[in-house]
């Protein structure tokens, strides 16, 4: 089995979420492969379905003013910050093809990011009630999906070099009694993004059982990137 990969650059949080539906109308239809979406989002914080608006610690058009965008959207999970410095995987998959068993896929999702963070030397653990990775009871990786047709959209980010201090606006995850971390405060060092995004790749291929082919996402899809 293989599925393609686009590196994706820097898409705002909107335009990803249009891309991510147009690429599951085209793999329901028969038309496109399972695709992994790779790439950075400009500053944004996202609802979740189960999320509370409350978790956002501050009003909207403060958000603005620190040119941090605001977006309700259809993933599991509740409140969580994007930004430049994260590695944002979306894998739009067939879960059909998977035994159609969406707990083991996001377990299998944590397991890509734990094998990423362990060729960092960091170890990073899962919380049976919460998806996502944490280190030291910090949150190091958020994960969420959503799923229309057995069609996977959205998935991870995992924090790089990520600027910590928007998460001091929001209850991460709707947890008032935890922080987030990222792989450069853990390690006191800025971390290559492109040596993360690459290892990442090998154990998604390893975790999954798939060959990756892995291009840049250049022509326009759908209308939707351009």
């Amino acid at each position: 089995m293989s599925i393609i990969a686009y590196q994706a650059g820097t898409i705002e949080y909107n335009k990803a979420y249009h891309l991510q539906k147009e690429i599951r109308r085209r793999i329901i239809n028969g038309e496109q492969e399972d695709t992994l979406l790779l790439l950075e989002h400009p500053p944004v914080i996202t609802i979740g379905k189960s999320g509370k608006s409350e978790n956002v610690l501050v009003s909207e058009a403060e958000l603005s003013r620190g040119g941090i965008s605001l977006f309700f959207t259809d993933r599991g999970g509740d409140v969580t910050y994007h930004g430049p410095g994260q590695v944002v995987a979306y894998p739009i998959l067939d879960l059909s093809k998977r035994d159609k068993n969406a707990h083991k896929y996001v377990d299998e999702l944590e397991e890509v990011i734990i094998r990423t963070l362990n060729d960092f030397s960091i170890t990073g653990c899962c919380d049976d009630l919460h998806a996502g990775i944490w280190v030291n009871n910090e949150e190091i990786a958020a994960i969420g999906i959503s799923l229309s047709k057995w069609i996977a959209i959205h998935g991870i980010a995992l924090n790089v070099n990520v600027d910590l201090a928007p998460f001091s606006l929001i209850n991460p995850c709707g947890f008032t009694d935890r922080k987030a971390t990222s792989m450069s405060t853990l390690l006191s060092q800025e971390i290559g993004m492109k040596e993360v995004t690459n290892r990442f790749l090998s154990h998604f291929a390893e975790v999954f059982d798939i060959d990756i082919r892995v291009e840049s996402l250049k022509a326009p899809m759908g209308g939707v990137y351009e």
